[in-house]
């Protein structure tokens, strides 16, 4: 029986993904080169120090010669933060959380960001206090697609990892909780629908496409 639900944060509840990879590109793009979509995709849900490679070699490499990356990452860094301020939470969050609520469930957040990151945007969301526990990169030695960030989560709500269900959009994250024993469900963005998910739980369109109990049914279903 599910007793908790567990959020990822970037490209769940908000779509951070897309305006990461867009500010990137802009970067790219201005020195004539090109940032490959594959590339970048395959990265996600690592974190920042967990990247399997460097933007900023990336980018040297295919124009021939240094850059200038404390601007580089300061004009990046503005247009992403510029571009993310745009979104909004993402569609059936906020029904999800109530439903939850409704239902008695823990809640909780494991994201590979780093706690400034996550708890800045909740609190600008108004999202801070429907979580009991919010943990970040700042938690744990290893991000995903590690089991810890989950295994910390589920630790601090006192629930066992198999009554929990974690909510991903990327294969790293959907990794990362299938490691540390939780249910998941892949809920991919228009970043991460190209990658392989198979090993969730469950793949939606989008957290619009069922209902809680829905999704819990279909889960216990598969169990058996």
């Amino acid at each position: 029986m599910i007793e908790a639900l567990i959020f990822d944060f970037d490209g769940v509840i908000l779509e951070t993904e897309t305006p990461d990879f867009a500010s990137w590109q802009e970067i790219f793009a201005e020195h004539g080169c090109a940032l490959p979509r594959a590339d970048w995709c395959a990265a996600i849900g690592l974190g920042a120090t967990a990247m399997p490679f460097s933007p900023y070699d990336l980018l040297e490499t295919q124009v021939g010669r240094r850059v200038d990356r404390d601007a580089v990452r300061e004009r990046r860094h503005r247009r992403y933060l510029e571009l993310v301020a745009a979104e909004n939470i993402m569609a059936g969050v906020e029904t999800l959380i109530a439903d939850a609520h409704r239902a008695g469930l823990k809640l909780g957040v494991a994201s590979s960001s780093d706690r400034a990151w996550v708890r800045g945007h909740l609190e600008r969301l108004g999202l801070m206090d429907h979580f009991t526990t919010i943990k970040t990169a700042d938690d744990v030695k290893r991000t995903k697609p590690h089991p810890d960030l989950y295994l910390a989560a589920t630790e601090a709500l006192g629930v066992r990892p198999d009554t929990a269900l974690a909510l991903e959009d990327s294969a790293n994250g959907v990794t990362a909780a299938r490691r540390a024993g939780l249910y998941c469900v892949a809920i991919p963005n228009a970043m991460t629908r190209e990658l392989a998910l198979d090993h969730a739980d469950l793949r939606l369109i989008s957290l619009t496409e069922m209902s809680l109990r829905e999704i819990l049914s279909v889960l216990e279903t598969q169990r058996r």
